[in-house]
């Protein structure tokens, strides 16, 4: 019999969180690897991912796994380190053999972790990211969701077209952060605008001081490819001085993460999704929502353990057509020959140099009742 989520989970920091018992499967697991922040300040948006992703393959492997073979998560945390998720990759591919990396939880903490992929031949699926640094071309980097440029350019174009000039975007003062940046610069340099910059230290506490700087700036809007922490930081401390800003945030944000966040203060904040609302009635929705309930997971399905548990539902497919077990090469060349597999109501397409599978992105609105809305 299967263990419970709730026993499985206990112990992901250093082991898997699907077993199978006894020996009801007759062959190797497919083991997937995973560097997450379960602790620190991203900690409820890593155990998201993580538990989307879990709970799909805990239902896979009560159907019988892949080819008789069961699907072995194993998750390390990082605690939204780069060096540490550096290591905990060198870790899954050398003592626990992972077939596939899946769902780190950010660009940077894919930085350090791509190379070693690469020299591996292991396919590194679903960062949680559409920053430049995982679109850039590689043999083993898949991605599910849309990049950052579509996100923004998105967000962008929905507000200059209300007639709103001054755009300020908060972006964190590092490699990836200037990169999200230069996307706004350079959108807006063909319409002959150019946008304010308010840089950020990762990890730093943000407060009434730093606020009180970024309204100095005298934004119309306000982009924020930050996390949540620091973006409802930023609310909060709008919404004390009676002032509102018009802001919209990257989907890297958490949606959920940010509204729980935030509370009441977020109301009016836009969100792009990579994925469809967890409120709609689509297929996909309702498997992956089954899949949670029936895992244990109380939480309601947000946007984070919705795009896990399509990314895991693709990953299993491409496992189910490689038809190889623990065979990383295997796995590589099915994911690259997917082509367009249909989840349920959200699509991806792969082949040759298409290692990015969507460009979905809508804009979501938080309401005063802490709900996100499209």
């Amino acid at each position: 019999m299967m263990p419970s989520i709730q026993t499985s989970l206990a112990s992901l920091l250093c082991l898997s969180c699907v077993f199978a018992a006894g020996n009801v499967f007759a062959q190797k697991a497919w083991v997937v690897g995973q560097s997450a922040p379960l602790s620190g300040g991203n900690a409820a948006f890593g155990r998201d991912i993580r538990d989307g992703a879990a709970a799909y393959f805990k239902a896979v492997n009560a159907r019988g796994g892949v080819g008789g073979a069961p699907i072995e998560l194993v998750t390390l945390d990082d605690k939204n380190d780069r060096k540490l998720a550096g290591t905990n990759t060198q870790q899954l591919l050398t003592t626990h053999g992972a077939v596939a990396l899946f769902g780190y939880a950010s660009a940077t903490l894919s930085l350090d972790a791509m190379p070693q992929a690469e020299k591996a031949g292991v396919l590194f699926f679903a960062p949680f990211s559409g920053a430049d640094p995982v679109r850039k071309p590689s043999p083993v980097v898949f991605t599910v969701r849309a990049s950052y440029g579509d996100e923004l350019q998105k967000m962008v174009s929905f507000w200059t077209g209300l007639g709103l000039k001054q755009v300020v975007v908060v972006y964190y003062d590092d490699e990836v952060g200037k990169q999200n940046l230069a996307v706004v610069v350079d959108y807006l340099a063909r319409q002959g605008k150019k946008p304010s910059a308010f840089p950020l230290k990762r990890n730093a506490k943000l407060g009434a001081e730093e606020v009180n700087d970024l309204q100095k700036l005298k934004p119309d809007v306000i982009i924020n490819t930050v996390l949540s922490g620091p973006a409802a930081d930023i609310s909060k401390h709008l919404v004390a001085k009676g002032s509102f800003i018009p802001m919209s945030s990257l989907s890297f944000i958490g949606a959920q993460q940010y509204i729980e966040a935030a509370g009441t203060a977020g109301a009016g904040v836009s969100i792009s999704q990579v994925v469809p609302n967890p409120g709609l009635s689509l297929p996909v929705v309702f498997e992956c929502a089954k899949a949670l309930k029936e895992a244990g997971v109380t939480q309601a399905m947000n946007s984070a353990h919705l795009e896990a548990c399509i990314a895991a539902k693709v990953l299993t497919e491409a496992m189910r057509r490689s038809k190889k077990t623990s065979d990383p090469k295997a796995l590589l060349a099915s994911m690259s020959s997917l082509g367009a597999y249909d989840t349920g109501g959200f699509s991806v397409t792969y082949g040759p140099n298409q290692n990015h599978g969507s460009k979905y992105v809508e804009l979501g609105m938080v309401t005063r009742e802490q709900k996100l809305r499209n």
